[in-house]
Formats: C-alpha cells, sequence, structure tokens
C-alpha cells in the first residue's frame, strides 16, 4: 500500500521579511512620510483657514497690478488737467483773477504779475509732455522736447505759444473746461511775458522771436475770428466772460502788456480790419456769414481800444520802444478808418467805434509826437 501523500508545507516568510527590512524600502517610506508631514492639512484647507504661499503671491501680485493700472489712469487725467467731471488738478490759485475786468475798459489796476518759480517749473513739465503726445508720431530732433536745457528761452518760449494756440482750440472744441483753460492760460501768458523779456534783454535771436511772436499772433488771430457752433459756458463765478472769442481777445489783452507782442498784435487786427471792410462790400447781408463777420469788426476795434487804453502810455516809456513799428500800425489805424467810412451806408456804427479808437490813440499820443516819437503828418492825420 502506497504511504499517503502529505500536504504542501507553506514556504518560509523569509523573503518577504527581507523586502520590508530593506534599507532603501525605509528610506522611501521615511522620506515620503516627511513630505506628507509638511503638507497643509486637509480640514485646515477645506475650512479655508490657511492659503498656499503659491496662491497667497498671485494675488497679491494682481491687487498691485491694479493698482499701479489705476494710479497710471489717475496720473493721465491729472496731465490733461481734467479730472473727471468735477474739477481741473489744483494747480494754482492765480485762476481766480485771471480774467477779472474782461470786457471792462479801465486801465489795469495792482502791480505787475511775477513768475513763480514752481509754477514755471510745473507749466514747463505739462507743456513739454503736451508737445511729446502731439508729435507722437512723427520723429523727434536730436535734442528732444523731454530732454530741455533750462538755459535755451527761445526754444521755451515757442514751446509756450505752440501750447497757448493748443488751450485755445480747445475751448472752441469744448475739450477743456473754462476754469482750466482760465488756470492754464494764465500760466502760460506769464511764461511767454518772462521769457520774452528775458531773451530782449540780452538782444539775441531777434529775428527768431520775431517770427514765433508774429506767429502766435496770427493763429491767435484765426480762432478769435472763428465763430464756433457752441459757446463755452461757465458755471463759475471766477470768470466773468463765457464766450470762446472775447476769452481769446483777452488773451491779446494780456500778452499786450508786453510792447513787442502789443504794439504787433495791432497791427494786425488793423490789417485785418482793412481786409474785412473790402469782404463787407461785396458780400450779401442774406448771406449765414455776414452775422460772423459783423461780430468780428466788432471784436476787433475793442481789442485795439483796450491795448490803447491799457498800455499805450506803458509803451511809450518803454527803453526799447520801436518807433518805427510805432509809427506803422498808427498808420494802418487810419487805413482803417479810411476803409470803414466807405461801409457807412451798410453800417455807421462801424465808423462810431473806430473813430472812438482814434480819438483815444490822438491824446495818449500826443506827448510823444511833440517828443519826436511819432511823425508830426501822422499826427495831424489823427487830428482830423
Amino acid at each position: 500500500m502506497a504511504p499517503a501523500s502529505r500536504p504542501p508545507t507553506a514556504t518560509p516568510p523569509a523573503a518577504s521579511s527581507s523586502r520590508i527590512d530593506s534599507p532603501s524600502l525605509k528610506a522611501a517610506l521615511a522620506m515620503a512620510l516627511m513630505h506628507y508631514n509638511r503638507l497643509p492639512s486637509r480640514a485646515a484647507a477645506a475650512a479655508g483657514t490657511s492659503t498656499p504661499p503659491l496662491i497667497h503671491w498671485k494675488r497679491k501680485a494682481k491687487d498691485r497690478k491694479r493698482e499701479i493700472l489705476r494710479l497710471r489712469e489717475e496720473l493721465k487725467l491729472l496731465q490733461d488737467g481734467v479730472r473727471g467731471e468735477e474739477t481741473e488738478p489744483p494747480v494754482a490759485s492765480c485762476r481766480c483773477h485771471f480774467f477779472d475786468g474782461c470786457g471792462d475798459l479801465q486801465p489795469p489796476g495792482g502791480g505787475e504779475h511775477w513768475v513763480d518759480e514752481v509754477l514755471r517749473r510745473r507749466f514747463l513739465r505739462l507743456a513739454r509732455w503736451k508737445e511729446k503726445r502731439r508729435r507722437v508720431d512723427r520723429p523727434l530732433p536730436v535734442t528732444s522736447f523731454m530732454e530741455f536745457n533750462r538755459e535755451d528761452e527761445v526754444q521755451q518760449l515757442s514751446l509756450s505759444t505752440d501750447f497757448l494756440v493748443e488751450l485755445s482750440d480747445g475751448i472752441f472744441a469744448k475739450r477743456d473746461s473754462m476754469s482750466s483753460f482760465a488756470t492754464f492760460s494764465h500760466q502760460a501768458v506769464d511764461f511767454i511775458l518772462a521769457s520774452l523779456r528775458n531773451i530782449l534783454s540780452t538782444k539775441r535771436e531777434r529775428e527768431l522771436v520775431e517770427e514765433i511772436i508774429d506767429g502766435l499772433v496770427a493763429r491767435l488771430m484765426k480762432r478769435m475770428c472763428t465763430i464756433s457752433e457752441n459757446n463755452c459756458t461757465s458755471d463759475s463765478g471766477s470768470v466773468d466772460c463765457s464766450d470762446a472769442q472775447f476769452s481769446v481777445q483777452h488773451l491779446f489783452r494780456k500778452l499786450g502788456q508786453e510792447e513787442f507782442i502789443g504794439q504787433r498784435i495791432i497791427l494786425v487786427v488793423s490789417q485785418k480790419i482793412s481786409n474785412l471792410s473790402e469782404m463787407l462790400l461785396l458780400v450779401d447781408p442774406f448771406d449765414d456769414s455776414f452775422p460772423d463777420m459783423h461780430g468780428n469788426m466788432f471784436i476787433m476795434i475793442q481789442l485795439i481800444e483796450f491795448l490803447i487804453s491799457d498800455y499805450i502810455k506803458k509803451w511809450l516809456c518803454c527803453e526799447q520802444f520801436d518807433k518805427n513799428f510805432f509809427e506803422e500800425w498808427v498808420r494802418s489805424i487810419l487805413k482803417a478808418r479810411k476803409d470803414l467810412e466807405v461801409l457807412e451806408n451798410i453800417n455807421g456804427l462801424y465808423v462810431v467805434y473806430i473813430e472812438r479808437v482814434v480819438g483815444r490813440l490822438a491824446r495818449e499820443v500826443a506827448p510823444a509826437a511833440h517828443q519826436g516819437k511819432l511823425n508830426l503828418d501822422v499826427f495831424s492825420k489823427l487830428l482830423c
């Protein structure tokens, strides 16, 4: 009889225990446990009590980026001179009196306004920034407007005149509020007058300066004699004049305190009156442009009267007074009176107003004529 078969014996667990006792496996388990312990608690993460560092810094970076964008937008608004619909940036308290007396035929009161150095620097920064933005599509010269030489007064004068003309365009297009226009135009006018005095005192670059001033007068004259469909209005009591035309006229009046500019303004305006009188002879009174031409005639005659009333005595006492130029614009006014006499049948008020201007001029220049500053033949025609 065959012996009974033995049941198979189990394999000893020597091999399995040897795997667990392996040093490499123990090291791997230890490193996994250490890594697990460093992770934030799942319960804490679920409750939101702590935030992973990466998410925290991402959030902080986004907040900082939004803040930078907001500040850049605010800076842009401040540089434009407009901050929403509320007010202009607080640049100077001088805007409250610049347009005081606009339209009043009275000698200017008070002393001469001087240019504060802080306002001077701030105006230059704003003017340079606007010039750079205006020329952004054109290549800038080697001497960039953002790298101004402080001693180059002629270049600064040119930049200031461009800035003032751009301001005038802004009020006709209603891009600028009347209050901000008063603020920046005051700074621009003061800066132009101060720069011009410094240049004339050195007796250099006179031809270039004459070209800059003539260009300023011609461009402002074009704005003043153009009527916009929408007149500017001002809600503040600091500006008595709400019409954009009269605001530009007031700029002429303020610029005219310097005889170098004032005499040129009168010459250009008197020549413009003569040209306009010829046009009025040919135009149909029922033409749409006739009321505009009629208004331009009165505003130009009024401007000459303002300048003569305000500054003629001061001009005659100026050391650098140009006698030849003085005689030239006096002759031009006499020619304008003669041309307006032809229009007496159309509108007799033209002659009445120009006669008042000539009479005031004759009274003011009488001492100068006897001192030899004005040809006596020309003076005698003023008295006719």
